[in-house]
Parts: C-alpha cells; sequence; structure tokens
C-alpha cells in the first residue's frame, strides 16, 4: 500500500520550510519500518522507489512546483528511472533522502535522489526522467520554472545523465514485440 500517513507527514514538515530554488538539495529523514522489507528483512527494491516520493513530493513543495501545478492544473509524471543500488538499508535503519533536480531539457526534468545511511555510507541512488503535463501533452520545463518565478535556463547537463538520455533513446518501443502479440 502506497505510505499516505508517511506523505501527509512529510509535507507537514515542510509545511513552513524556507522555499528553495529548483536546484537546491532537499534532505529528509526516514526509517525502513517493517512494512517496507522483503524476504532478507531489507528495504525492498521497489519500496525504494515509492520511498523516494518522500523526497520528490516535498522538494516540489518548497521549490514552488506544486503551486504551479495547481494552478495551471498541470499533472506530473515520472518518465523514467535509473536506479543503482549499493548497500543494504535494515529493518529499522534510519536514513535520509537528499533530492535535488539536476537539470532539463525542451520536454524532461531531470531529478537526482539519493539513500543515505546515517554512516555517510549512499545506499542507493536514482536518476528520474519527470514530465509536467497538460491536456495537449508535455508542458515544456522553461514554461514550468517561469511560473515557479525560477531561472528557466538549465544547468548544463552533466555527461552521465546525457549518456543515459542517448541510451534510453535507442531503447525499442513498444517493448518485447513477440511477447506483446501473444
Amino acid at each position: 500500500m502506497y505510505p499516505f500517513i508517511r506523505m501527509f507527514k512529510a509535507l507537514w514538515q515542510v509545511r513552513r520550510a524556507p522555499p528553495m530554488a529548483f536546484h537546491e538539495t532537499h534532505i529528509s529523514q526516514h526509517r525502513c519500518w517493517p512494512q517496507d522489507i522483503d524476504l532478507w528483512m531489507e528495504l525492498n527494491n521497489g519500496r525504494t522507489l515509492t520511498l523516494y516520493d518522500l523526497g520528490r513530493i516535498p522538494l516540489a513543495k518548497r521549490t514552488g512546483l506544486i503551486g504551479a501545478l495547481r494552478t495551471q492544473r498541470w499533472g506530473l509524471t515520472m518518465a523514467g528511472v535509473s536506479v543503482r543500488y549499493r548497500r543494504r538499508i535494515r529493518t529499522f535503519e534510519a536514513f535520509s533522502i537528499k533530492s535535488r533536480a539536476v537539470c532539463w531539457d525542451d520536454k524532461f526534468m531531470y531529478l537526482e535522489q539519493a539513500m543515505v545511511k546515517r554512516s555517510g555510507e549512499v545506499a542507493n541512488h536514482a536518476l528520474y526522467r519527470a514530465a509536467v503535463t497538460d491536456k495537449n501533452g508535455i508542458v515544456s520545463p522553461t514554461r514550468v520554472l517561469e511560473m515557479m518565478g525560477s531561472d528557466a535556463k538549465s544547468p548544463p547537463m552533466p555527461d552521465w545523465i546525457a549518456n543515459w538520455v542517448k541510451a534510453d533513446a535507442t531503447r525499442p518501443w513498444p517493448p518485447m514485440q513477440d511477447l506483446s502479440q501473444d
């Protein structure tokens, strides 16, 4: 089940937090609860993606993105993710989530998130491609940032993100055509 109570708590905690620039890092504190674990008593890889929402949504609130979405009646969708898992997060272990927007292009915003253990070790790292949408499709990030009152010029796209974008563009779509015909 989606962690609605934890999301409401995360939003409540940032209700009076100072606004931040879109590229700044939002840091939130979390714990791995029994409902988050798998058979090996550690944070489940799928739950990791769900818990990253607990960092991205408050980031969107503090940067003014949620306000722009509401006033313009826009939607927000994740259009891709790449995750690298390196360290286990065990049951009841505390960790922080660091979330920030890195850059954007003509269609997508690229968001970086990491779960960091108390020891300072990065347990996992995710790169998300996000899109703002309206009834006509994708809304340009430049327009979104202007509505947020932010600088619409993207920082340079790091090579590692540009390489992911380029590699992902070669991926066949629709996938597994032979399986989709069964």
